[in-house]
């Protein structure tokens, strides 16, 4: 069998709502599998969830139910890359929905804490474009953003006006 590498999340007690809400906004994704504490677990959480296995797009994902010791912090994020304007709105509202928290230029924390970064294809194609001009303005209107506006940004690279949704 050959070597894999994936992320391993730890949750309060929060794996398996944040796994089905994960899979249901991120296509080609799917709950693999829930594995439970054996009864007579310390802390009296026998039977409850311990760990969820998942896929987001395809790339596989663990995530472990065991305690508030060790929250998530922005030096880990997701990043889902989207095709247009209406695919980055679902997304970001999904992960933001029930007490989720915006960031800027595309990241947020959704509501277990977890960090994302929902951007649109077109952002790379900006940012990298051979007019270091075209590029800047991208970049100055990105980091003005919260939730990246595909229509905001082409116009900043286009040398015109910036207002953002």
């Amino acid at each position: 069998m050959a070597t894999t590498v994936h992320p391993f999340l730890w949750f309060d007690r929060e794996a398996e709502q944040a796994a089905a809400l994960y899979v249901s906004l991120i296509p080609r994704s799917r709950v693999l599998g829930t594995r439970r504490y054996p009864e007579g677990s310390p802390g009296g959480v026998g039977g409850s969830v311990m760990s969820v296995s998942f896929e987001l797009d395809g790339v596989p994902v663990e995530a472990l139910n065991a305690g508030p010791q060790f929250p998530f912090t922005e030096a880990f994020s997701f990043v889902v890359t989207v095709d247009d304007q209406a695919e980055l709105d679902r997304v970001w509202d999904g992960l933001l929905a029930g007490g989720g928290e915006p960031s800027q230029c595309g990241w947020l924390k959704d509501r277990f804490g977890l960090s994302w970064q929902v951007v649109p294809r077109a952002l790379d194609e900006l940012l990298q474009d051979p007019d270091p001009d075209r590029a800047g303005r991208a970049t100055q209107a990105m980091l003005g953003m919260q939730k990246l506006d595909v229509a905001a940004l082409r116009a900043a690279a286009d040398g015109g006006p910036t207002l953002t949704r």
